[in-house]
């Protein structure tokens, strides 16, 4: 009888924990939204615009923070390809350059994140380059 009270126990908790997993996975998660794309800085070159040279580059290795209202939420820094990838809560946030860089052009993106969506942006920063 105590055997077939303990087997009974054991179901029941697996059976109760079972039912906590799925509940867990059905909720959608907060990772699952966020900023992704490639910040490009133009123009690349001083001088004339010549249509047989791109004048944008990519803005490669390049910290920005991003900000919730006055609030410093997190930071990203892009690859050599000026591509990152950011997971954030839904929100309105502003990604901005802070370094010594950005003393010169204009670096500051705007973004809103909706829930479960990956928000894809293409920005192009002003190198301040005449």
């Amino acid at each position: 009888m105590k055997r077939a009270a303990i087997v009974a126990a054991a179901a029941m908790g697996c059976a109760i924990l079972s039912a906590m997993t799925t509940a867990a996975t059905a909720t959608p998660s907060p990772s699952s939204s966020g900023i992704e794309g490639i910040i490009m800085v133009s123009p690349s070159h001083p001088g004339p615009i010549r249509k047989d040279v791109p004048n944008a580059a990519p803005a490669a290795n390049v910290t920005f923070v991003v900000m919730k209202g006055d609030e410093r939420v997190a930071a990203l820094t892009t690859d050599a390809e000026g591509r990152f990838r950011l997971l954030l809560p839904p929100g309105h946030y502003t990604v901005l350059r802070e370094d010594p860089g950005a003393r010169v052009g204009h670096w500051r993106f705007e973004a809103e994140v909706k829930a479960g969506e990956m928000t894809t942006v293409r920005w192009v920063g002003d190198s301040g380059m005449r």
